[in-house]
């Protein structure tokens, strides 16, 4: 039931709309691309039961309701953060129609790499170890980057790597993904300044109170907002010819940053 409730009680689903451009582009099964996206929206109802723990970032509030800890109790949500996690790497190992080994596998590793120690979960590390500390802006990105991005950056990967995809694709997908997590995490913080609960589904103000290290408190909202626009300018360029037949993709980007400008 706790599992249920933190995963299937609202939320944006955005990797889940990233998958399904992703293997769109890679032309790989609706089928597996369902089994992508509900695996990655299980580590992400995961991370956020952890995120909301009175250890952690101490929120009674997620998608407009009470936290999976507040509605069960704490130890039930840490186990359902646990079995959803584990529930990720299930599906992806046993449900995909695509039976190729050597992508599954691929595929496998890079998911835990994404979420593990130099990933989610170092970013979770670094958000706790900077509060109420004055960091760089290249300490920040580094943290929005494992924290936010590495998961945004398998969501708009794994269909590729499913589709045993040329190494351009891979790489062309992975700076999407990390370039999508960089916005919408900015956009977040954004929010949760100037957003109410009724909006955002959580409490406002909190990163403020808590003393996160955000960009925001770093450069300001309009330097950061501008430095968005510039990875967005940059990556458009960089990638003309791919995005020039996929022009949804950019319209994604603009529509993340567009949340808060």
């Amino acid at each position: 039931k706790a599992m249920y409730y933190a995963s299937v009680n609202g939320g944006k689903r955005i990797r889940p709309l990233l998958i399904k451009e992703a293997s769109k582009i890679a032309k790989i099964s609706n089928f597996d691309s369902f089994i992508l996206a509900a695996s990655t929206e299980c580590i992400h109802s995961y991370s956020l039961i952890h995120d909301d723990l009175p250890s952690m970032d101490n929120d009674d509030f997620r998608r407009g309701k009470p936290s999976t800890h507040k509605k069960f109790n704490e130890a039930l949500a840490i186990l359902a953060g646990d079995a959803l996690h584990d529930l990720a790497f299930t599906l992806i190992s046993g449900n995909l129609r695509n039976k190729n080994p050597k992508s599954q596998i691929k595929l496998i590793n890079f998911l835990s790499q994404c979420i593990g120690h130099r990933g989610l979960a170092l970013g979770q590390s670094f958000d706790l170890e900077f509060e109420n500390k004055k960091q760089s802006k290249n300490k920040i990105l580094d943290m929005y980057l494992k924290k936010t991005g590495k998961l945004f950056e398998f969501s708009f990967c794994a269909p590729f790597i499913l589709s045993n995809a040329n190494k351009s694709k891979i790489k062309f997908a992975k700076e999407f993904g990390l370039l999508f997590g960089l916005i919408f995490q900015i956009s977040d913080d954004v929010l949760d300044e100037e957003g109410t609960l009724k909006k955002i589904g959580k409490t406002p103000g909190k990163d403020k109170k808590k003393g996160k290290s955000t960009l925001i408190s770093n450069l300001g909202k309009q330097n950061v907002i501008e430095l968005c626009s510039r990875e967005l300018k940059d990556f458009e360029t960089k990638y003309s010819n791919f995005l020039s037949k996929n022009s949804l993709l950019i319209e994604l980007l603009k529509f993340c940053l567009n949340r808060v400008n």
